[in-house]
């Protein structure tokens, strides 16, 4: 287990800014501004701070924001893109392959945050503030997002059309809190435990 008596090395911390002030341009560019928006980006670019900072807490939001749904996208990939759809857009050629290489962050930027919740341990507080970021997050991602633009999975299902958006988010904010946050925060609990370490 890394000790966390020793700072973060250099080169992890220019190496992984190299990489995001790479991603990001591109994607802004190409994607638009709000495809930054999904929570996968959110993470990388958070994952900076945490990194520099050596901020355990944002480590930690991010772990449970993403972990989870970063496993459920290398099993897509890995799949070809026919076992999960998330990662089926890495085999749409029609997209530039330099362009969906950049998308390999999906392994470095999970790495990132489990060597992190390594070396300081996972912060319980993690919980109550990614779900305050959630809550934000998703509605300003329906009002900035493309029409038709599915990030966050903010676009209602046909068979959901009916249900007025306010309750939509609503539903969509519980799903993540309990699909994703609270098993990632009990897994994370388990696992990234140091009681050597105070909040």
């Amino acid at each position: 287990m890394p000790s966390c008596d020793t700072p973060i090395p250099l080169w992890l911390k220019l190496s992984y800014t190299l990489m995001v002030l790479v991603i990001v341009p591109a994607y802004w560019v190409h994607h638009g501004p709000s495809n930054l928006l999904w929570f996968s980006d959110i993470a990388l670019i958070v994952m900076v701070f945490a990194l520099w900072m050596q901020n355990r807490l944002l480590a930690s939001m991010m772990a449970i924001a993403v972990l989870l749904p970063e496993m459920v996208w290398m099993l897509g990939f890995f799949s070809g893109g026919h076992l999960f759809s998330i990662a089926a857009y890495m085999f749409d050629e029609t997209t530039p392959l330099w362009l969906r290489g950049l998308s390999l962050f999906h392994f470095p930027m999970p790495a990132a945050i489990v060597y992190m919740l390594l070396k300081y341990g996972y912060d319980p507080r993690a919980l109550k503030y990614q779900a305050m970021v959630a809550a934000i997050v998703l509605p300003v991602t329906k009002m900035a997002a493309p029409d038709g633009k599915n990030i966050n999975w903010v676009v209602r299902p046909d068979l959901l059309a009916a249900v007025p958006l306010p309750l939509y988010l609503l539903g969509m904010f519980a799903t993540l809190f309990i699909v994703v946050y609270l098993p990632s925060h009990y897994l994370c609990k388990r696992f990234f435990t140091r009681p050597d370490l105070q909040l």
